[in-house]
């Protein structure tokens, strides 16, 4: 019987692109001081390199399944990964931080082509069934989130552009295992508009769902793009740091957050997470150095069960196709990741080092808010739809 780790090349070769994909969202974390200090620019600048990235990520969602639905999987994640290449490579060459913070918005409609696609294509040539396709994606998610501050600090710690070539590097191999090992899948019956995903919002339990999601991917991105310059360490030791942080995202949101959901109920285990990451990012502000590093670590633990948590819920509130739902909730969320990295800096220059993470601990509960209010209706929409989701395999998802 075909298990996780029995699968054909088409299906590891699309997964490890996946890895170096998500390795992309962090890459930067550890060389973010010395970005600011190569191009002379302050925090708030350097931080529009998640802005920019997050705020076409957003955007792309609206044509990620109109691009697919027409060009086919295959070509469409050849397409994310060349732009990923391109852009990533010329954001090594970058002489500002415009001309930086303007490669990383390329490279983030590559990601999202890419991102996007990658679950489908996995699922639909995975051996097992569609539940082993996934638990190896989100795997993938899970090392790649851990290994991308990791490959940032390691060839950062010479240069703060060598992470940027690496990454082209690497993205340019999963272009050329894809084109090898992986033929073009059927397309969908039918094709998606661009503004379907925005029609899937109009039901309720996944607009609720998405509103939640929003707040809490302020607190994500807070402590994703703000911490390095609040811990200020060298890239090996921010490396380190947001390595230890993904490891743990990776273990409870593949390992823990399935059992957790089990025994309690995916419900009180989302707003129970919200609420635990709520506290750990109120005492990470206002800690000392060393709680900081602790705090950030563990903060891992609760996004990796939030980042399932919510996943399953977009894609099993509504009846709209699961790619649909899924760029539709994405769209929403993404935003909340654009704006944390701008407005962090800039709580910090209107007030103190304190007050960004204040605002995402409140962010936090303010998500665990929606859920509680909403918790009858997510949880009667879960249960009506789950059935008419059961044999749907076609699943398309961004980043957790």
């Amino acid at each position: 019987m075909p298990t996780i780790f029995k699968q054909p090349k088409a299906v590891w070769a699309t997964a490890g692109a996946s890895v170096v994909a998500f390795m992309g969202i962090g890459l930067v974390d550890p060389i973010l001081p010395s970005i600011a200090k190569g191009l002379e620019a302050t925090p708030s600048q350097v931080s529009l390199l998640f802005t920019s990235y997050f705020l076409i990520t957003a955007f792309a969602m609206l044509i990620t399944g109109f691009v697919s639905s027409r060009i086919g999987g295959r070509k469409t994640l050849l397409l994310g990964l060349a732009l990923v290449v391109l852009f990533a490579a010329l954001a090594g060459t970058s002489g500002s931080v415009a001309e930086l913070v303007g490669f990383r918005a390329g490279w983030g409609l590559g990601n999202a082509l890419f991102v996007s696609t990658a679950l489908a294509v996995i699922v639909g040539a995975a051996a097992g069934g569609s539940a082993a396709a996934i638990l190896l994606y989100e795997s993938a998610l899970g090392l790649g989130m851990a290994c991308g501050p990791l490959l940032g600090a390691l060839l950062g710690d010479a240069s703060w552009r060598y992470p940027f070539f690496g990454t082209a590097f690497l993205m340019a191999v999963g272009f050329l295992c894809i084109a090898v090992f992986l033929t073009e899948q059927p397309k969908p019956a039918a094709r998606t508009s661009v503004l379907d995903p925005l029609k899937a919002l109009g039901h309720g339990g996944l607009a609720s769902a998405a509103a939640s999601a929003f707040f809490y991917n302020y607190t994500f991105f807070t402590v994703l793009a703000f911490t390095p310059f609040v811990l200020d360490m060298t890239p090996y030791k921010s490396g380190a740091v947001f390595f230890a942080w993904g490891l743990l995202l990776a273990l409870f949101s593949v390992v823990v957050a399935p059992r957790l959901q089990a025994r309690f109920g995916s419900l009180k285990v989302l707003g129970g997470s919200l609420v635990l990451l709520a506290a750990d990012v109120l005492v990470l502000g206002h800690g000392d150095h060393v709680t900081a590093i602790v705090c950030t670590v563990l903060s891992g633990a609760f996004i990796g069960v939030n980042n399932t948590v919510y996943t399953e819920l977009a894609l099993g509130v509504s009846d709209a196709p699961r790619p649909v739902a899924s760029a539709g909730y994405n769209f929403v969320r993404w935003f909340a990741a654009a704006a944390a990295p701008y407005f962090a800096p800039k709580i910090e220059e209107w007030s103190d080092i304190h007050m960004p993470f204040t605002v995402a601990a409140v962010t936090a509960l303010i998500g665990a808010a929606v859920v509680f209010v909403r918790r009858e209706a997510l949880t009667r929409e879960v249960e009506d739809h789950r059935t008419a989701h059961a044999t749907q395999d076609s699943v398309t998802v961004f980043a957790n």
